[in-house]
């Protein structure tokens, strides 16, 4: 070991990774010079790698993880690699360390770096957090393709849980920032006396990160995008069969993620507003009440809160409008939705027949729905206009 230094190049970079693979097929014993320096140099390297790579490298759980999804291998392939069904589990859960053995046939088998594997792992371990991962609604969160990947039935994923639900936490910015524990503080929840399922609600806002990460946007986001003219010329798209379709469009090229993600039980939302891993916001919408107004009312809400209340700010807005409140951020989006919508002069109360509707559709070029919807609302009668003016959104949007 007399001829080990500090690296401080990229050759002596690349010759002591090659000694050190040099010295991992030859598999020292435990105490041995060889095993010592394999020790020392492993620890050089990732001090160089440190100091010289800006971009940390995946920790070797998600470098295992990102392998077995190139290659469509499950748990079971791992064990030649790995040992046992058991040790697979706690390795991909994060509760045992990889062994040099391990290391070795990692790298053989399945090609992952050395610099990798070698590191220790930087994510905290499910053990370590205080989560009951049978509490989460599996049947429904795996029915709804929660899970991309998974193959086994429900009862499999019951057992493996944490690990998958890990997974799913782990593959999204903050994603155990959303933990039940932060959720009071750090996400601003509308809600009525109806006690909504804590871990339901962490799974979806999961979810809702997941999807807006896979959609590539035309654009990035300013600041200051949204403002009520803006909101208002989005509006008269409504008046178009495709109106939610050339929404979608509309926020896109304004660099804002649309998000269609059914509810999950015991949650009651209607719509959620944030902030995705690439700084842009997003809009999340279940459509629990799959009607034209409510989806237009709830993405004016939501774009709202953009507006006034997210900008430059990642908490979350987390709303079930059907819930009264005196907060004054949600009467302020209320109030800024509404108006951008549609007119505050008109008297909605006295609106009464159809074809008044359709009328004043026609002035204000925007869909009928909307203006139904309102004096629904603001009368209270909500089997006025009888079956008219309830159109429903179209499947498209949600893909």
């Amino acid at each position: 070991m007399d001829h080990l230094k500090i690296i401080k190049t990229p050759e002596e970079h690349e010759a002591a990774l090659e000694r050190l693979m040099v010295l991992m097929d030859a598999g020292p014993l435990e105490g041995s010079p060889e095993a010592d320096e394999l020790e020392v140099l492993a620890m050089l390297i990732e001090q160089y790698e440190q100091r010289q790579f800006p971009i940390d490298l995946p920790d070797p759980v998600t470098a295992i993880r990102f392998r077995m999804d190139q290659q469509g291998l499950k748990n079971k392939d791992l064990i030649p690699f790995i040992g046992s069904a058991s040790k697979v589990s706690e390795v991909l859960n994060g509760n045992r360390p990889l062994s040099l053995n391990m290391i070795r046939r990692l790298n053989h088998g399945l090609g992952i770096p050395a610099d990798i594997l070698i590191q220790e792992p930087v994510q905290e371990t499910a053990s370590e957090k205080n989560v009951d991962w049978q509490a989460f609604p599996l049947a429904v969160m795996l029915k709804r393709g929660y899970f991309e990947g998974f193959e086994g039935s429900l009862q499999e994923l019951k057992e493996y849980a944490a690990e998958w639900l890990t997974r799913l936490f782990s593959g999204v910015r903050g994603g155990f920032e959303l933990e039940p524990a932060m959720l009071r503080t750090a996400a601003h929840l509308r809600t009525n006396d109806k006690v909504s399922d804590r871990y339901a609600l962490w799974a979806w806002q999961a979810r809702v990160l997941q999807k807006a990460a896979e959609q590539q946007l035309p654009g990035s986001y300013k600041k200051g995008t949204v403002t009520l003219e803006w909101m208002r010329n989005l509006t008269r798209l409504s008046w178009s069969g495709k109106g939610p379709e050339l929404a979608r469009e509309y926020l896109e090229r304004s660099g804002i993620h649309l998000v269609i993600e059914p509810h999950l039980p015991k949650t009651y939302l209607d719509g959620a507003a944030c902030v995705a891993a690439n700084g842009n916001p997003v809009i999340a919408l279940t459509l629990r009440y799959n009607r034209l107004d409510n989806f237009w009312f709830t993405l004016m809400h939501e774009l709202a809160h953009v507006a006034l209340h997210l900008d430059g700010n990642e908490a979350w807005f987390i709303d079930n409008l059907d819930a009264e409140t005196e907060d004054d951020q949600e009467q302020q989006a209320d109030a800024l939705a509404q108006s951008a919508l549609l007119p505050d002069s008109v008297n909605y109360r006295s609106i009464t027949l159809a074809a008044s509707v359709r009328k004043l559709a026609n002035e204000l070029n925007i869909a009928p729905a909307i203006i139904a919807g309102r004096v629904r609302h603001e009368t209270g009668n909500h089997r006025l206009f009888g079956s008219a003016f309830r159109e429903k959104v179209g499947t498209e949007l949600e893909c």
